[in-house]
C-alpha cells in the first residue's frame, strides 16, 4: 500500500484541527494535541472516567505545526489566556472553509478576547473533561454546543438546567458539573432541588420522564473541591437525602483538575 501524500495528510489535519475548534469555541494546542492525534476508543470499556487526555510529544508537535500554518493561512486568530497559554478560535478564513465542506460555523474572535480568570479555568477544564470523553469514545456535547441548544436538552434544558458536559454511552446519560465557585444562594436553592427531581426521576420504574424515551440516567459528575462536595453532601442531607442515595446519584472528582480563584464556605 502507498503511503499518503504528505500534503494530503496535513490537509487532514487541518481540517480536524477547525471542525475542533468550531465545536469547542477555543483550545490550546495541548489540548487540539489530545483530540486530535491522539486514537479514538470506539466504545466506552466502562463508565466515564475524569483523567485528562494526555498527549504524546509527538502528537504536540504535530498539533503546533499544524496551528502554525493556519495561522500563516489566517484561518485561525489567537489570543491569551490568564495563564500565559496561547488560545485558538475561528476566523472568518476558518468559517469559510468549514462552510464550504458543509459545516455552519460562526467565527470566534469574540472567544478569545479578555476574559476572567475564573472563566477560564471553567472553560479550560470543561474542554479537558470533554476530551477525555471523546478520546475514551463517548458520545460528547461539549459546553460550547450545550449553549448553543446543540444537546440532548436542546434550548430548554433538562429540567430548566444544562449541564457544563455531556456524555452519552448506549442509553445511559452523565451529567457533568464543574464547580469553581459559590453559587449564590437563589441559584444554589434550585440547584439542589433540581438534583431533587433528577433522583426521583433515575428512580421511576417506568423509565425517565426528564431525558426522554429509552435514556437512563448515569450519575452527576462534579468536578470540584473537597469544600464543595463537603457542603453539597451536608445541604443535601439536612433536606432529608440518605448517603446512599447522594453516592447512588453522584460522584465526585476533586484532585484531577486545578481550580483558581475559588472559595466556598
Amino acid at each position: 500500500m502507498s503511503k499518503k501524500d504528505g500534503r494530503l495528510i496535513a490537509r487532514e489535519n487541518e481540517a480536524r484541527v477547525l471542525r475542533a475548534l468550531h465545536r469547542f469555541g477555543w483550545l490550546r494546542t495541548r489540548d487540539l494535541a489530545a483530540l486530535c492525534w491522539t486514537r479514538w476508543a470506539f466504545r466506552p470499556s466502562g463508565p466515564p472516567g475524569m483523567e485528562p487526555a494526555q498527549p504524546t510529544g509527538s502528537a504536540v508537535r504535530m498539533a503546533q505545526r499544524t496551528m502554525r500554518r493556519l495561522r500563516e493561512d489566517r484561518l485561525v486568530i489567537a489570543g491569551q489566556g490568564p495563564d500565559g497559554s496561547v488560545i485558538y478560535a475561528l476566523s472568518e478564513g476558518g468559517v469559510r472553509a468549514l462552510k464550504v465542506a458543509g459545516v455552519a460555523a460562526i467565527s470566534g474572535k469574540d472567544l478569545v478576547r479578555g476574559f476572567s480568570s475564573a472563566y477560564y479555568r471553567h472553560r479550560l477544564i470543561s474542554s479537558q473533561v470533554a476530551i477525555a470523553g471523546i478520546v475514551r469514545g463517548f458520545r460528547v456535547s461539549t459546553e460550547r454546543e450545550i449553549s448553543q441548544g446543540l444537546w440532548l436538552g436542546s434550548e430548554a434544558g433538562i429540567a430548566g438546567k444544562r449541564p457544563d458536559v455531556l456524555l452519552r454511552s448506549g442509553t445511559q446519560v452523565w451529567w457533568v458539573e464543574v464547580e469553581r465557585s459559590r453559587k449564590n444562594a437563589k441559584d444554589y436553592k434550585a440547584f439542589l432541588a433540581w438534583m431533587g427531581k433528577v433522583l426521583q426521576d433515575k428512580g421511576r420504574r417506568d423509565g425517565s420522564r426528564l431525558l426522554g424515551p429509552g435514556q437512563v440516567w448515569g450519575r452527576l459528575i462534579f468536578i470540584c473541591t473537597p469544600a464543595f462536595e463537603a457542603k453539597l453532601r451536608r445541604d443535601l442531607e439536612g433536606l432529608g437525602w440518605t448517603q446512599q442515595q447522594v453516592d447512588a446519584l453522584s460522584s465526585f472528582q476533586s484532585a484531577l483538575y486545578r481550580f483558581e480563584d475559588t472559595l466556598f464556605s
